[in-house]
């Protein structure tokens, strides 16, 4: 019997695995997967306003606002991807963009993979793949085989490099196809901007920057190695597309890059810290997002007293901004002034688009006045909230502490294991459950609930 050499086999693998990596961003994930995989950002007002960005983006794709949803992923890179029906967008990406046409040039590029059913097609490719890579090297192991019994030396080195030879092709011709692929969506994010009125040039303005970057890290990359056209293949092939457009030179509404810049400044304020905030804003050092910047370092600080302060002052300027009231609202929660954090979170409701988020804001504020009336009220919003953000983990303790609260302890342990399934910790989630169901009527919707935990199968697992 002859034994192949091991390093045949593990390059094998290696391959294999290196193909599976290349379209990981392309799998489908469950929101428990992606929480427990992806630092994930939620904030009510990015939300909303990157989902006004995409919202005539999706229409011109002719896909469905309400199937698409949009996670933001705590990461400074400038980078987004589609895994299943989700598009991530990095809050790096938010903070670099000056504008908001260069983020909806890259909401429209991943809408174009979806619309397109680039997933689908890229499984189905990298099936194809794999199987090349399996023969290669089936044939690479027959001429081994065959060499080593003639006792032909050069012969079974020949099937080694036929073997290692054949993966490399597969992953090749993966790669080939993925960069046909972005070619594509480039091509359609520019058709759904030109039918949205939109222009072009921030996805110029992306690409040039990335180009930029790649020129300072001096670093030379193979264009046949890598999953996406070089930045200069990009600009060439979309430049001219672009500036013919008639909406070349439109620019953004200045409510709306108002809106933009108050998201970086959040954004810097929480991930960059004080300092990044004149480097961000340097072209308008005075500015109202500067001052949200610097409310939110104030507030991060401890320094309630200042923030608040400041918040104040956003808010004379602002009065009908609601997430200046629901900041207002954070800090005097931090401050053990719950009383006052709840009217700041009900005005907040009233004024930004309806929110599962600030449901929950508002249902915390309730909670820590610890008043009977006001918790019952609590458990109420915070049901409320949970039900339009099943998935917002950190709103599950509140609701089980309000139950807790008022004495109802199976509600309050079904609320812990809701907290535990959508965090993917799925055994405790079904031990919460069990001991919830027994507190709970039979038959009840609570019940039901536990039940559907108790009984729910982990994907992948039998």
């Amino acid at each position: 019997m002859v034994t192949l050499p091991r390093f045949v086999t593990v390059h094998f693998y290696r391959t294999i695995a290196a193909l599976l990596a290349a379209a990981y961003i392309f799998v489908s994930v469950s929101p428990a997967a992606a929480q427990r995989g992806v630092p994930i950002v939620r904030d009510a007002e990015i939300e909303a306003l990157v989902a006004d960005y995409a919202g005539p983006i999706l229409q011109a794709a002719g896909l469905s606002r309400s199937s698409i949803e949009i996670v933001l992923v705590n990461d400074h890179r400038f980078n987004a991807f589609v895994a299943g029906r989700r598009i991530f967008i990095h809050t790096g990406a938010l903070l670099t963009a000056e504008t908001p046409n260069e983020i909806i040039g890259v909401i429209a590029h991943e809408v174009a993979h979806l619309a397109g059913g680039h997933q689908h097609r890229l499984r189905e490719q990298l099936a194809r793949s794999q199987t090349m890579a399996v023969v290669a090297t089936l044939l690479g192991i027959g001429a081994g085989v065959a060499a080593a019994a003639s006792n032909q030396g050069d012969l079974a080195q020949a099937g080694v490099g036929l073997a290692m030879g054949g993966s490399e092709a597969a992953r090749r011709s993966l790669l080939a196809y993925q960069r046909t692929e972005e070619i594509t969506a480039d091509r359609s994010a520019v058709a759904y901007l030109e039918r949205t009125g939109q222009s072009g040039r921030g996805m110029l303005i992306t690409f040039q920057r990335m180009a930029g970057d790649l020129a300072l890290a001096g670093v030379n990359v193979d264009p046949y190695q890598v999953s996406h056209p070089m930045p200069r293949d990009r600009i060439a092939n979309l430049e001219a597309l672009v500036k013919k457009s008639r909406f070349y030179d439109r620019t953004d509404p200045p409510a709306l890059q108002l809106r933009h810049d108050l998201a970086r400044a959040k954004i810097a304020a929480y991930t960059a810290g004080r300092n990044a905030i004149p480097r961000v804003f340097r072209k308008d050092a005075g500015g109202l997002p500067v001052l949200y910047a610097d409310a939110i370092t104030s507030y991060l600080s401890g320094n309630p007293r200042n923030a608040l302060s400041k918040v104040d002052q956003l808010i004379a300027s602002q009065p009908r901004n609601g997430y200046f009231h629901e900041l207002r609202g954070e800090i005097l929660v931090k401050a053990n002034r719950p009383r006052e954090a709840a009217e700041a979170y009900a005005t907040a409701m009233k004024l930004a688009p309806r929110s599962g988020l600030l449901e929950v804001g508002y249902g915390q504020a309730l909670l820590a006045t610890g008043q009977p009336d006001l918790v019952r009220r609590a458990a109420t919003q915070l049901e409320s909230g949970l039900t339009r953000e099943p998935s917002y983990v950190n709103g599950y303790r509140f609701l089980a502490q309000a139950y807790g609260q008022l004495g109802e302890i199976g509600p309050a342990e079904l609320a812990t294991a809701e907290g535990y399934f959508h965090s993917g910790a799925y055994r405790d989630a079904k031990v919460m459950a069990a001991r919830a169901q027994m507190k709970l009527k039979r038959g009840s919707p609570e019940w039901v609930r536990a039940q559907d935990i108790i009984e729910f199968r982990e994907p992948g697992r039998k």
